[in-house]
């Protein structure tokens, strides 16, 4: 089932999914960030497992390292940044609700220009 996703920042793998939830592999190549954006359909839960990330969540910063996790509210404005310039950030995402589409997102900010 095992599905992976190129993006300017890094990529995805699915893991798992079914009704209600999927389960994400995340790797962000050094130095890069994520658009900050919030979801109306889904929460997420995001695990460290390699690296350290710099999170911002509805405007408040935290620095998590691997084997430590935070957990995303719908509606919640978020964004992670990989601060380091040689390593991965690697992280897994559990969404979890009723429509997890990657159309469900709305985005404040991206230096990616989407």
């Amino acid at each position: 089932m095992n599905y992976t996703e190129q993006r300017p920042w890094g990529n995805f793998t699915i893991l798992d999914e079914n009704t209600g939830y999927k389960v994400k592999r995340i790797e962000v190549l050094p130095g890069q960030i994520l658009s900050y954006q919030k979801h109306i359909h889904r929460s997420e839960h995001w695990f460290i497992v390699e690296g350290v990330a710099t999170i911002t969540l509805n405007d408040k910063i935290f620095n998590l390292n691997d084997g430590e996790s935070i957990d995303i509210a719908k509606e919640d404005k978020h964004r992670i940044h990989n601060p380091s310039e040689k390593e991965t950030l690697i992280f897994i995402e559990i969404q979890k609700g009723a429509y997890l589409g990657e159309d469900d997102i709305i985005r404040f900010s991206d230096i990616y220009g989407r």
